[in-house]
C-alpha cells in the first residue's frame, strides 16, 4: 500500500514497497522542520509546484545524485535540463502517464518563481491511488471541477495564510475537492504561518465529508 511521508513545510514523499519512488516540492536543506538528512531521502520522480525556495528546494541535488526525473512546468524542467538533468516539462491542464500512473498539472493562484511561469498543482495517479497536492495556492471556485474530474483518495492543501489559503479557506477548497481524506501543510514553519492543524481537522470533519489526518514531520500515513 501507498505510504505518504511528511517531510516538512511543503515536501512529501511517496512510496510503495519495490515501486518508484515520488517527492513533492524537496525543501529540506534550511527547512526547521525537516525530519531527516538530505542524504537520506532518495526518488525517482521529483514533482516541483514552482521555483521558490521552499519548494524547489533541493530538487536539483537530488535529481542528480539519485538521476531523477523532475516533472513540472516547460519553465521549470527547461531550466533542469539546462542544467544537464532528466526532466519532463507539462503545463496546466495536461496529463502525461508515466511507470507509477498519471501526473496532471492543475491550477495553482500563486507566483511562479520563475521568468513566464506558472505555479501549479498536481493530480497524481499512483498505481490506483488519486493524490491531488495543490502546492502554494489561493482558493478558487475551480478545485470544484478537479474533485469532479478525478475522484480523490487524499487531498493536500497549504493552511498557513500570508502565502497561500488560511485554515477557512482551505477548509472550502477540502468541501470542493470532496477527497476521501485530507492532508494540511504550508504552516509552523516560521511565525508568520503559525496555524493550529487541529482547527483545520474539527473544520473539515465538521463541515465536509472528508476525514482529516494531522501528520508531524516525520510521520507516515498509509493509504
Amino acid at each position: 500500500m501507498p505510504v505518504l511521508t511528511f517531510l516538512g513545510h511543503a515536501a512529501f514523499r511517496l512510496r510503495d514497497k519495490g515501486k518508484e519512488t515520488l517527492l513533492f516540492d524537496p525543501y529540506i536543506t534550511g527547512n526547521p522542520q525537516a525530519p531527516m538528512k538530505l542524504e537520506e531521502i532518495g526518488a525517482d520522480y521529483i514533482l516541483v509546484s514552482h521555483a521558490h525556495f521552499d519548494h524547489l528546494g533541493d530538487t536539483y541535488e537530488i535529481a542528480k545524485r539519485e538521476e531523477a526525473t523532475i516533472i513540472s512546468t516547460a519553465e521549470i524542467a527547461g531550466q533542469a535540463g539546462e542544467n544537464g538533468l532528466a526532466a519532463h516539462g507539462q503545463h496546466l491542464g495536461g496529463r502525461h502517464q508515466f511507470q507509477f500512473g498519471s501526473v496532471k498539472l492543475t491550477l495553482a493562484f500563486h507566483g511562479s518563481g520563475i521568468p513566464g511561469g506558472h505555479a501549479c498543482g498536481f493530480v497524481v495517479d499512483y498505481y490506483g491511488k488519486k493524490i491531488y497536492f495543490a502546492g502554494d495556492t489561493a482558493l478558487f471556485s475551480d478545485m470544484k471541477l478537479i474533485g469532479e474530474l478525478d475522484s480523490l483518495d487524499l487531498a493536500l492543501l497549504p493552511i498557513g495564510d500570508n502565502f497561500t489559503m488560511g485554515i477557512d479557506d482551505a477548509v472550502m477548497a477540502a468541501s470542493f475537492l470532496q477527497a476521501r481524506e485530507v492532508i494540511p501543510f504550508h504552516y509552523n514553519t516560521w511565525p508568520l504561518i503559525e496555524a493550529d492543524p487541529e482547527e483545520f481537522k474539527k473544520k473539515v470533519e465538521d463541515k465536509t465529508g472528508s476525514k482529516c489526518i494531522v501528520l508531524s514531520p516525520g510521520e507516515q500515513h498509509i493509504f
